[in-house]
């Protein structure tokens, strides 16, 4: 993908599924239980990554620095976006060079109008830590039903993203980024009868997940052709090892799932 002709040309979607681990999203996209991110997925199928960071704060600020998560396999990887700076090794003939110290504010001088849609607390906008990634964009958008302890998170976070979307002029190119909440713990209400939060209600979170998603994607082909990144920040562990949560160093927090695709 030539990020340079995509870039003015095509909305961007930026979707990070917060928590999301590789292996439980690759085992429910091979049994069918999240249709219609598989439909838009090369091959119905994520592509195995690692991720830059171990929890949301610091992977996002590696994101919006242009490195998103890595191939999983050796050789350079010629990144989407990239901040100019000197020496960097993975800046093909496809990147897209920002004249920026972030995505967001280069889109931004592109002509992009950014909206952010925060899910967990490091995008919450309650505190000065709370707004350093939201402060990024043109808008942003916080609620308590938006958050990590609204079992319907998900929904209100999409129909919100339509909103905005709708309210803006089709020729008006839009940045979009939406941080889904949902399967951050706690994550138990997904799963009937569960009392606590496990690799089995992380599950269920991400067939909820996909279960709001199509209107949002239906509101971007409306508007046009969209490039669209879909990825998790980092994983968790529940148990694994002996580890639970993130911020660890443990294959299941740092090996992420992948995917980009195009609507029209």
């Amino acid at each position: 993908m030539d990020m340079n002709t995509v870039v003015g040309s095509h909305d961007l979607l930026f979707i990070t599924l917060d928590t999301l681990r590789h292996d439980v999203a690759t085992r429910l996209a091979t049994e069918g239980r999240i249709p219609h991110l598989a439909a838009l997925m090369p091959g119905g199928q994520w592509e195995e990554r690692h991720s830059p960071a171990s929890f949301t704060y610091a992977a996002h600020h590696a994101f919006f620095a242009g490195f998103l998560p890595t191939p999983a396999r050796p050789g350079r990887h010629s990144r989407l976006f990239s901040m100019r700076f000197e020496g960097s090794e993975t800046t093909g003939q496809g990147t897209c060079v920002l004249d920026a110290p972030d995505l967001v504010t280069g889109l931004s001088a592109r002509g992009y109008h950014t909206v952010c849609i925060g899910g967990v607390g490091f995008f919450n906008k309650l505190n000065p830590l709370g707004n350093v990634l939201p402060g990024l964009f043109a808008e942003s958008h916080w609620g308590p039903e938006l958050g990590v302890r609204e079992p319907r998170s998900t929904e209100h976070q999409v129909s919100l993203a339509v909103e905005r979307l709708e309210a803006l002029p089709r020729q008006q190119r839009v940045f979009l980024f939406l941080n889904v909440s949902a399967l951050h713990q706690p994550n138990r209400h997904y799963l009937a009868g569960a009392s606590e939060d496990s690799v089995a209600s992380h599950a269920a979170a991400l067939e909820y997940v996909d279960s709001q998603l199509p209107p949002l994607f239906a509101a971007l082909r409306r508007r046009g052709p969209a490039f669209c990144i879909v990825c998790s920040d980092h994983g968790t562990a529940y148990g694994e090892d002996g580890y639970n949560g993130h911020r660890v160093g443990h294959p299941v927090v740092w090996t992420v799932p992948y995917a980009e695709f195009t609507l029209s």
